[in-house]
Formats: C-alpha cells, sequence, structure tokens
C-alpha cells in the first residue's frame, strides 16, 4: 500500500513552503507529488519546469510531481499502473490541495473508489494555518473551519509575526475545533520528516489521542490551576462537565469538536443502530469521528473512526488487566446536535 499524504491550508498558509522542503531535504523518499489546482495557478514554477504536453513530471531527485486537471482517483490509478509497470518509481504520494479546497472530497476518494482503496492506504491530513490571518479567515470562510475540522495534525505558521497572547488564542480556539489533531509551530516550512509522514491519522488501530488540555477543562475535580494555559476568553459558565461541552466566548465556529466518555459498556447492537442513524441524518455535518470503545461481551477493545456518513470499525488489543475499560469518542461536524448524540450515546450504554 502505498501511504498517502493530504496537504491543506488556506490561501498563503504555507504550502509551498512546506512542499518545497520536503521535496529538496535529502531523506532518501521517492515522492509523488499531485498538485489539486483548479486552473487559477500553475504549479510553482520555483519548484518545477512546467511540459504543456506532460502531466506528469520526473524530477532530479527521483520525485515526481503531476497537475490534476480533472478527477483525482483517475490520476491515482494512472501513477499506481504506471508504478507496477515500472515507468515510475515512487514510494508515497502527497497531495497538495487549493487553498479553498474542502479536504473531505479528497479524502473520501480513498474510501470509495476500491481500486484506490486496494493501491493507496491515506496516512493523514495536515493543514497548515496562518497565525497572522487565521482568526479572520476562520471568521469568514468556513472551508477553512473545514480544513482545521479534518487535519490530523495542525502545522502553525508565521507564528513569529503574532505575540504570545495571540498564539496562545490561536492554539486554544483550534484545540476546541479539533482536539485530536496535534499541534506544531512551523517557521518557514521547517517541519521534520517524522511530523509529515506516517502518521496513521486514518488508521483505526492508531491510537486516539484527544489533546490532554482540552479535556482538563471538563474533569469534575476542575482544577482552576489548569486554567492558566491559553485560555484567555473562554466562557466556564454552563460547562456540561460530563460531556466536555465547551463554549468560546468570542468566536461563534460553525465547527466544533466534543468528547464522549463512559466507563459503562455499551450494548453493541443499539450502539450499532444509533450510529447508523445518525450517520444518515447527519452525515454530511460529520467531519471527522473517531473512537476506542468498551463494548460488552468484547474482551478487546473495538476502534472506529470515519468521514461524512463512511465509517470502518475494527477489533483491537486485549484489555490489559491494569487497564480501566472506557470508551472515548470525538466527533468534529458542523453544527453537531451534542446533547441529541450523547443522550443517545448514553442510551446504548449496557
Amino acid at each position: 500500500m502505498i501511504p498517502v499524504t493530504i496537504l491543506t491550508g488556506f490561501l498563503g498558509s504555507g504550502k509551498t513552503t512546506l512542499l518545497k522542503r520536503i521535496l529538496n531535504e535529502k531523506h532518501g523518499m521517492k515522492i509523488a507529488v499531485i498538485e489539486n489546482e483548479f486552473g487559477e495557478e500553475n504549479i510553482d514554477n520555483e519548484i518545477l519546469v512546467q511540459d504543456a504536453n506532460e502531466q506528469i513530471i520526473q524530477m532530479s531527485n527521483g520525485c515526481i510531481c503531476c497537475t490534476i486537471r480533472g478527477d483525482l482517483a483517475r490520476v491515482l490509478s494512472d501513477l499506481a499502473a504506471k508504478k507496477q509497470a515500472g515507468e515510475l518509481d515512487f514510494d508515497r504520494v502527497v497531495i497538495e490541495t487549493t487553498g479553498l479546497a474542502n479536504p473531505g472530497p479528497v479524502a473520501q476518494t480513498f474510501f470509495m473508489d476500491n481500486e484506490i482503496a486496494d493501491e493507496f492506504l491515506l496516512d493523514a491530513i495536515i493543514t497548515l494555518v496562518d497565525a497572522k490571518h487565521a482568526d479572520h479567515q476562520l471568521d469568514e470562510h468556513e472551508v477553512v473551519q473545514r480544513q482545521v475540522g479534518f487535519a490530523d495534525r495542525l502545522f502553525i505558521t508565521k507564528a513569529d509575526l503574532v505575540d504570545d497572547k495571540a498564539l496562545g488564542d490561536l492554539r486554544h480556539r483550534l484545540l476546541h475545533m479539533n482536539p485530536k489533531a496535534a499541534i506544531r509551530i512551523v517557521n518557514f516550512g521547517e517541519a521534520d520528516i517524522k511530523e509529515i509522514f506516517d502518521l496513521r491519522g486514518f488508521n483505526l488501530n492508531a491510537k486516539l489521542e484527544i489533546d490532554p488540555d482540552f479535556l482538563a477543562e471538563d474533569d469534575h475535580d476542575h482544577d482552576h490551576a489548569h486554567d492558566d494555559h491559553d485560555h484567555g476568553k473562554c466562557d466556564h459558565e454552563g460547562h456540561d462537565h460530563d460531556h466536555a461541552h465547551h463554549h468560546h466566548a468570542h468566536h461563534d465556529d460553525k465547527i466544533k469538536s466534543f468528547v464522549y466518555r463512559s466507563e459503562r459498556p455499551f450494548d453493541p447492537n443499539r450502539l450499532e443502530d444509533f450510529l447508523g442513524g445518525i450517520l444518515q441524518i447527519y452525515g454530511e455535518r460529520l467531519l471527522r469521528y473517531k473512537g476506542v470503545l468498551y463494548m460488552k461481551g468484547v474482551d478487546r477493545k473495538v476502534v472506529f473512526q470515519g468521514v461524512h456518513q463512511m465509517m470502518g470499525s475494527d477489533l483491537a488489543s486485549k484489555w490489559q488487566p491494569v487497564e480501566k475499560k472506557n470508551s472515548k469518542m470525538v466527533f468534529i461536524g458542523i453544527e453537531l446536535p451534542q446533547d441529541l448524540i450523547t443522550d443517545g450515546l448514553d442510551a446504548c450504554l449496557a
């Protein structure tokens, strides 16, 4: 399986700078880069010499670049066929979306098309966020909120252009939109390759990372000593401490997340029916969701995750005697009916 990384982020967030860095570094990897352009600008000419007749361009360091002016699935199957035939040699694929793109349909390509799913493995979505302009962009453009909501990892760029308080407030805002994405500060595209590749963000058995700062706010023994970090303007009124109910005082982002936890086991049939119904009704508004579940009568953890209506689940490792059995789920979406979902999940407990 060829791993695929999707790079997304609004116009000017630094995707091309990061891409150049990936392509020019001596890491010994052969990377195929797909530029998902919609005609408004060609591949950055500093990276490539453009050949109008050829959609796929081989670079001197063994990397390959191609521009999509059509269907992503077609370009991927074309690349896979050329690799099998020995015409092209590459180990992994990076897809750079245009700054105006919603990464959802790009991610869905890897679930919908069997031929693509057999050849390629979606590793992670990395979203770049421009520290200087992020607040304005998040307020103005829902697509920027979507890019944050889909991310497995968030890279904050241009952090040198803002002060510590602004950076803390931004980090806090991003955390409330997507607590499962690790946040890194990246200057001038200088990110460690290990922070970009093989993150296994879409691997069912990858650990469910939920930022502990996000959860620290809704523990019953609410320790206000936690509140020094980055919590610039958080409205602590009305927190429903069981279900991580967050209100951000000064940004009413359409895309929000919430975490559900329970130490009681789920009834497998009830849960399956309930999640099936939620996906049917709210699937388009659910961007990403992921969980590790404690199921009645099952001695192993059950992991699940999905994008929109497409959900996968799998049995993971056995519960160890020292482990406290519990379920942890994170939902990221557009104006999700949180109370309805949490009440519904409560009703599925055995």
